[in-house]
């Protein structure tokens, strides 16, 4: 879906997470998108060719493009906020590299989140920390294999307190540090603007500031993570950032929906945009 040279993506996992996996696609193209992102969409970090055979096959089917893709996660919708930089279970995290980077190779996919993980309990932060940087610095080094980009996010203390992300300069440090210690330059910025203006930021300022890094934007507002203009947030100002920096990306819709197509994109044309 482009708009006035904005490009929207669904993201698939919260728009359309009430429906069957394999459902989602088609869900998606009949509401008017050609383009998807996802959460990790597999049983396992290390699924059978069945299940990696039949998502794609939704998508073909669909006639849909699968621009961005979680990198093995966790249960998002229970609390956790990715695994890279857990000492007990990175290794799942590590496992879901190669399916990541084979199925983003088949379908075109060059955009590929990896979610930094909470802090947790009696163990070292220094630990978490250097458990992230050789995880990541493994996905990026099998991304740039297919021309893919690892990117990371802030996500708000209010919502996840213990993870260690908390604004943009703090993914854009961790993601610098990525790239000094692999010597490629393939891991960039996801800039969610609900975490960022729901933690109070500077949205079209750090727009501005980081613009030659931003990969990957995400939206939704706040309180409740409901569709632009549902909530608080400025977007109006934040779209006029997006364009004043000529962002050229994909702009993903992770909000939650309320099932009804009518009133989940109203918000276009109340910003003065079209679908």
């Amino acid at each position: 879906m482009n708009v006035s040279g904005l490009r929207f993506a669904a993201n698939m996992s919260i728009l359309y997470g009430h429906l069957p996996l394999l459902d989602r696609p088609a869900a998606a193209a009949a509401d008017g998108f050609d383009a998807v992102e996802c959460w990790w969409p597999f049983t396992s970090p290390t699924p059978d060719d069945r299940e990696i055979d039949a998502y794609e096959n939704a998508l073909d089917d669909a006639g849909v493009r699968l621009i961005a893709m979680n990198l093995v996660e966790g249960d998002m919708r229970s609390g956790d906020r990715g695994l890279l930089s857990s000492p007990r279970r990175h290794g799942e995290f590590r496992a879901g590299i190669d399916t990541a980077v084979e199925f983003a190779a088949r379908t075109g996919c060059r955009i590929l989140n990896a979610l930094y993980g909470n802090r947790e309990p009696d163990v070292d932060p220094a630990r978490q920390n250097q458990l992230a940087l050789d995880s990541l610095a493994a996905a990026a080094t099998a991304a740039d294999t297919i021309g893919a980009t690892i990117v990371l996010e802030a996500i708000s203390p209010r919502e996840a307190p213990d993870y260690p992300l908390g604004d943009a300069d703090a993914a854009m440090a961790a993601a610098d540090a990525v790239n000094a210690l692999t010597g490629l330059t393939n891991t960039g910025f996801l800039c969610d603007l609900y975490h960022h203006g729901r933690s109070g930021e500077d949205v079209p300022a750090l727009l501005h500031r980081h613009a030659g890094r931003i990969a990957h934007v995400q939206i939704a507002d706040d309180p409740g993570r409901g569709r632009p203009g549902s909530g608080a947030l400025d977007y109006p100002a934040y779209f006029a950032a997006l364009q004043e920096i000529g962002y050229h990306g994909w702009i993903g819709l992770e909000y939650e929906p309320t099932r009804d197509p009518a009133v989940d994109y109203d918000w276009l044309p109340a910003l003065g945009l079209t679908r």
